[in-house]
């Protein structure tokens, strides 16, 4: 069973599990980098939490997920049309103020991560932000179903260094949100300069 599947399988209780999460103050940071009615998008948007914070701020906001079930949770909680799609399926003809990939490219491979960031940046507009996150660690694993790809500082460094159009403007470490949890996150805002 691959990730995707996965949440397929498990949409109700991941939904359950995370919409009430307090990202507040990853948001807050997000935020800061955005104008007044941005255009931001929720890449692998999970159970709709973020969309909906971020409609509630006044953006105007698209999001999609890979799994059709959390899609479909994901559209009724947030009150948008989430689309089901795969980072690698991912163009747009719109160009964003800001990307929030919270938790959501740590599924994909190492190499495929500087694609999926590739096609992300020429969907963002010139000066605008995108934010990551990923587990803290420096390999790749498998757990359970799910595959998870962790950085540090020094894989994310490299990796931004192979999307010339992107530089990290911000780099910190968080503990994971949720009650039952002891993790680290790495957290980043990367800044499009051309």
């Amino acid at each position: 069973m691959s990730s995707e599947q996965y949440y397929q399988t498990h949409a109700q209780s991941f939904f359950e599990n995370t919409y009430r999460v307090d990202m507040s103050s990853l948001h807050g940071l997000f935020c800061r980098y955005l104008p007044e009615g941005a255009w931001v998008l929720d890449a692998g948007c999970g159970s709709g939490r973020d969309s909906k914070v971020f409609i509630e701020k006044g953006f105007q906001v698209d999001a999609f997920d890979a799994s059709p079930a959390l899609a479909k949770l994901a559209s009724e909680y947030a009150g948008i049309s989430v689309h089901t799609l795969r980072f690698e399926e991912f163009v747009s003809d719109l160009l964003y103020d800001g990307i929030w990939c919270c938790a959501s490219l740590l599924h994909l491979p190492y190499s495929q991560l500087s694609e999926a960031l590739l096609r992300l940046s020429k969907a963002c507009k010139s000066g605008g932000v995108i934010y990551v996150s990923f587990k803290y660690g420096d390999q790749e694993r498998q757990v359970g179903e799910r595959h998870f790809t962790d950085l540090n500082e020094d894989r994310l460094n490299t990796l931004i260094h192979s999307v010339s159009a992107l530089r990290i403007e911000k780099c910190w470490t968080t503990a994971d949100q949720r009650p039952d949890r002891d993790e680290r996150w790495l957290n980043a805002l990367l800044l499009k300069d051309s």
